[in-house]
This record gives structure tokens, C-alpha cells and sequence, in this order.
């Protein structure tokens, strides 16, 4: 394979690089080489902006928004993305332009948009970033370590009818009030397209520890094998475990009907592992189907949260049919309320039939 430096850096020094790379060490970038043609989700692509639509923010992986700026030099993830409000797309790059899909950083073919969607943000792709071997490099080398994971980590769902149900605020919110109570917590999204978003969330509801799917090793988690995925989610528990947690509370992209989100709930390493599961609905008639689906899984929701709960009518609506509580975004944060909803399934044997449980205290 033929490197190019073009008598400079491979990556221009003001090149903006995405939340995706941001765990790539950047010294391991020697050139540009190969086809972009042949890229795969993850793998890191230099492009330059022709023109600039839905996005017009580009996720950087210092933890900022970024203008994006015609000319702009960006370094990117190929991957897909799942995402009903705004696009579909797939893993495919086009060397004479390719869209820019999530603000995260990836970018690959736009197959399918919502209706309120103006085009995606053009990149023209420059080349496949590679290593001083030639080979291409791919988020997936700086994944956390596959361990078997720790027996005695119990993990909280928090899964939703739809993107915009109010999951993660419901598993901020709740992985906040358990820190409160005096669990060691960590919030972790499993699922999704690479963002910062949800992660910065998790930061601000002062998790201890915070990780997501692009520390796995994956851009985005759609159309990915659901064996890479567990496998993932397991790296991900056993760095939480690690890092002193006890407790790990997960959220899981997009609805239950989403395939990956699906093949998970219904028989995994994910569905094995669960605690309890905490169901964000957007309004009654989306708790109860949602509720209702769950159930025909096997699962019971221990609460029922997310824009359902900012009505009270709605709220009432909705405890008159599932008969789970409804749980306030001020009922997650209290460490008392959020005590009293999970003691039920924390006062359960641990996984590996240990005896063990653990104790939340309610706030001073």
C-alpha cells in the first residue's frame, strides 16, 4: 500500500477531529492510503467539508461544537446510523462525496431521511487514515479490553419507545439519584450513534464513571452483529466494575422495536444480566404498548418515566392501564423516591447466586 504525505502532515494541523476519534492516539497516524472505497464502520477517514446542511456543528473530541465551515478539514468515523428523526445510513464511502450523518463525527451514505431534514452536510473524502504499516485505522484498536465480566456488578435498563421518549434524562436522572442513595454508579449507553450528548449527560448528573459504545471500539452500534455488540457491553461492565462501580445503570439506544434494541431485549448477554428495567415513553399510549411489549418479552418494568411524566394527566392516564409507578425526573433524582422504587429488584439475589445486596441509604 501506498502511504501519502504529500511533503506534510497527513492531517492537516487545524484538522477538526469528531467525538468518535476520541479515543485514537493521533501520533499513530503516519499518512493517507488506500481506497476509500473499501472502508468499514470505524475506520478513520480525513475529509474536507463541500458543503455544509443539516449539520452545521461538528461534534469535536475535546467535548466542544465546532462551526463547520466550508473547506473545513475533519476527521471522521465511517459507520452507520439508525435514526428515525433524522436519517438512515449505511457504511459506504463515495470518493466524489458522502454525507455526513450525525454530529458525532460519522460519515458514510444517507439512505433514508425524516421529512423535516434538510440534506446532510457534504464531505469530500481524502483518503483512509493509516498507520506506519499501511494499514488502516480503525476506532476499534483503541477499544477497552474484552474480560469476563465481574458476577457481583448488578445493571439497570433504561429502554424507551422511541428516539425522543426521554431515555436519557430518565438514566441520568436515576443513575444521579442512586449516587445519592450511596451506590457507586456508573452510566453507560450501550447502543446508539457516536455523540456526545448522552455522554455529557451522564457528566453533569455526576456519575463517577462514564462510558459509552465508541469506547468499545464501535462508531455506531447499527447493523452491527449482536455477538460484537455483547461482547462490547461486557468490556464496558467490566471497565465500570474497575472503576469501583457496583451498580451500572444502561442505556439503550432508540425503541424496542429497533432491531439491535430488540435482539437484545429478547435473549443476550445484555438480557442476562438484567437487574431491572426502567420504560421511557413519550406519552400514556406510548407507556402502555411499550409496557404491553415488554411484557410479551418476558420483562417487567420496575417504573414507567421519561415525557410521559411531565403531565400529570398523562401520568394518570398511564398508571390506570400498566399498574408500574411513574417516575418524575424529580422522583428519579431524589435519593430517597429512587430507593424506594428499586429496592424491590436490588433486594433480589445478584447475579452468580450470591446473597449479597446492595444498600441504599436515603440522603442526609
Amino acid at each position: 500500500m501506498t502511504i501519502e504525505t504529500l511533503g506534510r502532515p497527513a492531517v492537516p494541523q487545524r484538522a477538526k477531529w469528531a467525538f468518535t476519534t476520541r479515543r485514537v492516539a493521533r501520533a499513530d497516524v503516519a499518512g493517507i492510503g488506500g481506497t476509500v472505497r473499501h472502508a468499514v464502520s470505524g475506520d478513520l477517514v480525513l475529509g474536507q467539508v463541500t458543503k455544509v446542511g443539516q449539520h452545521k456543528k461538528i461534534q469535536l473530541a475535546e467535548g466542544r461544537f465546532s462551526d463547520a465551515y466550508l473547506g473545513d478539514h475533519v476527521v471522521l468515523t465511517c459507520g452507520d446510523r439508525y435514526a428515525p428523526d433524522q436519517f438512515e445510513a449505511v457504511a459506504e464511502l463515495d470518493p466524489d462525496g458522502a454525507d455526513l450523518v450525525a454530529g458525532g463525527g460519522i460519515v458514510g451514505r444517507m439512505r433514508e431521511a425524516h421529512e423535516r431534514m434538510t440534506p446532510p452536510t457534504q464531505i469530500k473524502p481524502l483518503g483512509l487514515l493509516v498507520d506506519r504499516h499501511g494499514e488502516t485505522i480503525n476506532i476499534a484498536r483503541y477499544a477497552l479490553p474484552e474480560r469476563p465480566v465481574a458476577r457481583d456488578v448488578a445493571v439497570i435498563t433504561v429502554v424507551g419507545a422511541s428516539m425522543n421518549a426521554g431515555k436519557t434524562t430518565a438514566a441520568a436522572s436515576l443513575a444521579h439519584g442512586l449516587h445519592r442513595a450511596g451506590a457507586r454508579v456508573a452510566a453507560i449507553k450501550a447502543t446508539g450513534t457516536g455523540a456526545f450528548g448522552d455522554f455529557h449527560a451522564f457528566r453533569d448528573a455526576g456519575v463517577p464513571v462514564v462510558a459509552d459504545f465508541t469506547d468499545a471500539g464501535m462508531a455506531s452500534t447499527y447493523r452491527q452483529p449482536l455477538e460484537r455488540i455483547e461482547r462490547g457491553f461486557q468490556s464496558l461492565i467490566v471497565h465500570a466494575a474497575e472503576e469501583g462501580a457496583e451498580l451500572v445503570v444502561v442505556e439503550l439506544a432508540d425503541g424496542v422495536f429497533q432491531t439491535e434494541t430488540k435482539q437484545l431485549l429478547l435473549g443476550s448477554a445484555v438480557r442476562n444480566r438484567l437487574k431491572g428495567i426502567l420504560f421511557a415513553a413519550p406519552d400514556a399510549l406510548g407507556a402502555v404498548g411499550g409496557v404491553a411489549i415488554l411484557r410479551q418479552m418476558g420483562l417487567e418494568p420496575f417504573a414507567v418515566s421519561g415525557m410521559v411524566s411531565c403531565s400529570p394527566l398523562a401520568i394518570a392516564e398511564a398508571k390506570a392501564v400498566v399498574q408500574v409507578p411513574v417516575a418524575s425526573r424529580e422522583d428519579l433524582c431524589d435519593p430517597n423516591r429512587v430507593s424506594q422504587l428499586v429496592r424491590g429488584i436490588m433486594a433480589l439475589p445478584r447475579a452468580g447466586g450470591t446473597d449479597s445486596v446492595i444498600e441504599l441509604a436515603p440522603a442526609a
